[in-house]
């Protein structure tokens, strides 16, 4: 799977999702301009030890994203889409692409894109989710209908074990 951020603002966001991808195999995609720099304290902390094993390519304009993806299948998550994120059949190597939390992802890109333009739920006239909290969601279940390829699914404890069942 792939994790697109469009023009991303917020450091501790993309720090988060950084993570997320790395715990689930996921490659990470950034669209400059970005709000900070990659060095920057904040994303590195939100990322932990996690950010140095993270499979991350910046590009300099979506333009630039499009042309070096040719044939992707990308999903574009916007708060204005009429579908919801479960009714695509997502596919191991698809892509869910986000915008900027103050802006979301421009409309004329939704609008050339509308057919793979989903959703995630929410009560009425609420804004948005929180950037990384949504890119969860729709990874975890895009993970889920491919039956979490490669992820481990039984936990361990630390110090004692789980009971036979």
């Amino acid at each position: 799977m792939n994790i697109v951020l469009l023009e991303p603002e917020i450091p501790a966001n993309t720090g988060n999702i950084g993570r997320t991808c790395v715990a689930t195999g996921t490659r990470l995609h950034l669209i400059r301009p970005l709000g900070f720099s990659l060095s920057e304290k904040n994303l590195r902390r939100a990322g932990l030890d996690y950010w140095p094993r993270l499979d991350v390519t910046v590009y300099d304009s979506y333009p630039a994203f499009l042309e070096k993806n040719p044939g992707a299948v990308i999903y574009y998550l916007t708060t204005k889409a009429r579908k919801s994120y479960t009714a695509p059949a997502y596919g191991p190597d698809d892509y869910l692409l986000f915008g900027r939390e103050s802006a979301g992802i421009p409309e004329e890109i939704l609008v050339e894109n509308e057919e793979r333009c989903i959703r995630i739920p929410m009560v009425t006239d609420n804004r948005s989710l929180n950037l990384s909290n949504s890119a969860a969601v729709v990874l975890y279940e895009a993970l889920r209908q491919q039956g979490f390829p490669g992820l481990e699914e039984k936990g361990q404890l630390h110090r004692l074990k789980w009971r036979e069942s």
